[in-house]
């Protein structure tokens, strides 16, 4: 069987002027995934069209697409042209779980949820002449995970080939959460075996590992023993957790004797009473300042997380979330207009008070405004996201962020990880229209490998 996987570009990473590094991260390891339980005689490829272009004039036995809200256009058109030429579609993914019935219409068999369990079924299903139409998950596991099929992905096109997920969703259940919605009818929180897990890291050359999981510290039994098994390996890691993770004794002291460098971590946002309101438990009542302090004291960098407009936040959240990250020394920093994705408790509120603006999935990237906020308008909204990016990531400001560090050495690792991620935009830009984005990792890791052994601060 000639089988034919495709993730289709996000509208946002289609920019014909320059392309962020951000979108040529991490490979297709959910296609990857899916393909180590295809059979060996069964001949499969792998497009990722974020960096590579589409080829349409095959006809395959099979075709097989990941579709996130942003990539849904694009993933329809390329499924109605596939199946024009009487070729099986096969869709999966957020979107799809979210909006089942839209996609049937571009599909012949659609996955509801993760496809550990649905995929197989439908294999078995396809082989024996009576594929369903739509499979639903709902026996949540990841024992007998077959080996991921890394072998179809065309590492040098990638900054971080060595991507790696031990986990399923988080087990938390913010309002805004796209995963919600994916994991609904079943556990929406499990974790491979650890020893499954370190066999999967052995697995992976080189020293960089990138943990993609949504909140790799989510269960503090799992995540201990992991890093016991990873210490010594000589790995040097990125991954993302919550504030209470971090707050949390001892398990970021083992995280940094494993080798953890850098973490996402999703502040959302400055204003305390939009917490509650999102039901962003676990961020009530942290010290966010002690949370950067316990990572920068351990070496650990910071990628912080901001949402804008939450229903508390007026003109002023902008400038006042930029001068508290920039004052606090986080090295980069990730903002967000707030977007009701279908299926979350958010869009289902923002759409029974009429708030929603529209239904053009193209547009709900968090870079637009969909809704009606409450104290600002939509233009406010918009252009303080872009001016909080463009504050944060002026020279002044990663300067200024990297004065808040102890010793020159430090400070040149903030200004060198910061300016190189935002500043350098058009030099990515050719980097990955020439497909050498692999060829700065060296680059990543020597950065990365100046942290940990001496703190920060």
């Amino acid at each position: 069987m000639r089988v034919k996987m495709i993730l289709p570009a996000l509208t946002e990473a289609t920019s014909p002027f320059f392309r962020p590094i951000k979108y040529s991260l991490f490979p297709p390891l959910g296609l990857a995934t899916l393909a180590g339980y295809l059979d060996p005689d069964d001949e499969v490829t792998i497009t990722d069209e974020h960096v590579q272009r589409v080829d349409v004039s095959d006809e395959p036995d099979l075709v097989v697409i990941q579709v996130y809200i942003t990539s849904a256009r694009r993933a329809y058109e390329l499924a109605d042209h596939y199946r024009a030429k009487g070729v099986r579609v096969c869709l999966g993914g957020l979107h799809v779980t979210s909006l089942p019935e839209e996609a049937a219409r571009h599909a012949d068999t659609i996955f509801c949820g993760p496809g550990e369990d649905t995929w197989p079924r439908f294999l078995d299903d396809l082989r024996a002449g009576r594929p369903a139409p739509r499979y639903d998950s709902s026996e949540r596991t990841l024992a007998g995970l077959p080996p991921i099929r890394r072998d179809l992905i065309d590492r040098h096109r990638y900054l971080v080939p060595n991507s790696i997920v031990v986990s399923r969703g988080c087990p938390h259940v913010c309002d805004f959460c796209y995963k919600e919605a994916f994991f609904e009818g079943g556990k929406s929180f499990y974790t491979q075996t650890v020893d499954a897990a370190l066999a999967e890291i052995e697995r992976l050359p080189g020293r960089h590992l990138y943990f993609l999981d949504d909140h790799l510290l989510g269960n503090a039994r799992f995540a201990t023993a992991l890093f016991d098994g990873m210490r010594g390996m000589g790995r040097l890691w990125q991954a993302a957790g919550t504030v209470q993770s971090v707050l949390r004794p001892g398990l970021l002291e083992k995280a940094v004797e494993s080798g953890l460098r850098s973490l996402f971590v999703g502040f959302e946002t400055v204003n305390a009473d939009n917490l509650t309101e999102q039901r962003k438990w676990q961020n009530i009542d942290r010290d966010y300042a002690q949370v950067i302090r316990r990572l920068h004291d351990n070496g650990v960098m910071v990628n912080g997380s901001f949402v804008f407009g939450m229903d508390q936040d007026d003109p002023s959240v902008f400038d006042r979330t930029v001068d508290w990250a920039v004052a606090q020394g986080i090295e980069t920093a990730t903002f967000h207009i707030m977007t009701p994705y279908p299926g979350t408790r958010l869009y289902e509120r923002m759409a029974k008070a009429d708030r929603l603006l529209h239904s053009d999935w193209d547009r709900y990237d968090t870079r637009t405004v969909v809704f009606k906020p409450v104290k600002m308008t939509a233009r406010q909204l918009e252009d303080g996201y872009r001016r909080a990016y463009r504050d944060f990531y002026r020279w002044g400001s990663i300067l200024r962020g990297a004065s808040t560090k102890p010793t020159l050495r430090a400070k040149a690792r903030h200004a060198a990880y910061a300016g190189g991620w935002k500043k350098l935009e058009p030099a990515w830009d050719l980097v990955i229209r020439a497909k050498k984005a692999g060829r700065a990792l060296p680059f990543l890791e020597s950065i990365l490998a100046g942290f940990g052994g001496q703190p920060a601060r």
